[in-house]
């Protein structure tokens, strides 16, 4: 019995195989668009580098140093030093050496500050998103004007904050417009509770513009056919918008509430411009500013743990409520 040996090519290949060279042209082609990539990322990850993470990584090792002044137990003036975890302690213990900070400095006021500033994330959000998605389902609508109705919805976002800030300042005085339309004599911006509220209002005037854009754009992708086929079957409106808009919309609805969570931690300018972060409007944002015009290492220590707190508050969304569009779109994907 004899064995028939495969026939060769010329190359020396076995005659069944295939050479192909516009494989490889791709594959090379592709290795060469991924070194390009490379080389024109580096100017951008300098850049982030620069402005990002050398800030952030400077802001951590001021922390650990101390400020310059009066050592009370020798009654010299001290430029500073190492501090250890002392700055973390000043502020999460509330203790000024070595004792409770008294009432009134701003040691004191670190749990308050953090409470007001989740108490107008809180508030804030949750109205915003109501009234964002309310207005986002009407400008979805196909009606005459739609196209103005939505340009002057954005005109509050628009505005900047300090304008913002200052114009509700006046609305809410004594003798502003709000005492004059309800026929009342608060004085919204000199107790507690009427100042918050009025610190809420403002910040909801302007941003519910910027979730219903968010949102907005989550509904227009939403196909017409599926709306039609549900009415066909015969859903009703309150089921079309429980089984079909809110699953439909909620990875967009999820990112908008995120990027407004995030800045709404770092409110600032509205309580400050307002109320000076008088009557427990002070919020971290503002605690850390003061805290600047008495040592820029301690202030270096709150902006640490005013980060990790965001930087918290964003895991947890991203990781366990959905909000991630980047995942979500990789994913559908690769479907």
């Amino acid at each position: 019995m004899s064995t028939k040996l495969p026939e060769r090519t010329k190359a020396g290949a076995p005659a069944g195989s295939h050479h192909m060279p516009g494989r490889e042209s791709a594959d090379r082609k592709q290795v060469t668009q991924g070194r390009w990539a490379s080389v024109l990322l580096i100017p951008t990850l300098v850049l982030l580098a620069v402005v990002i993470i050398y800030p952030v990584v400077n802001a951590i090792i001021m922390s650990f140093q101390k400020d310059a002044g009066l050592n009370p137990a020798t009654g010299f003036f001290e430029q500073g030093g190492p501090a250890g975890f002392d700055n973390y302690v000043h502020w999460l213990f509330q203790q000024c050496n070595g004792q409770s900070c008294p009432p009134g400095t701003l040691g004191s006021q670190f749990w308050s500050a953090m409470g007001t500033t989740f108490f107008f994330t809180v508030v804030t959000v949750a109205l915003e998103t109501v009234l964002g998605f309310w207005m986002a389902v009407i400008m979805a609508r196909s009606f005459r004007g739609r196209s103005a109705v939505r340009a002057a919805v954005l005109v509050p976002w628009a505005i900047p904050t300090a304008v913002t800030a200052k114009l509700w300042f006046f609305i809410f005085a004594f003798d502003g417009i709000a005492n004059k339309i309800f026929g009342t004599q608060i004085l919204w911006t000199g107790s507690e509770w009427p100042a918050k509220w009025a610190v809420v209002i403002s910040d909801v005037w302007k941003t519910t513009p910027f979730m219903a854009l968010l949102i907005l754009a989550g509904l227009q992708l939403i196909p017409d056919e599926v709306y039609e086929a549900a009415k066909v079957d015969g859903a009703s409106a309150w089921q079309r918008f429980t089984q079909i808009t809110l699953p439909l919309v909620k990875p967009a609805l999820m990112v908008a509430i995120l990027f407004r969570t995030l800045d709404a931690l770092r409110m600032f300018d509205l309580p400050y411009i307002m109320t000076q972060g008088a009557n427990n409007t002070t919020t971290l944002s503002i605690l850390v500013v003061d805290q600047i015009r008495e040592g820029f290492n301690s202030a270096a220590a709150i902006s640490t743990i005013t980060f990790l707190v965001i930087f918290l508050v964003a895991f947890i969304f991203v990781r366990f409520l959905g909000a991630n569009a980047v995942g979500a779109a990789t994913t559908s994907g690769r479907k």
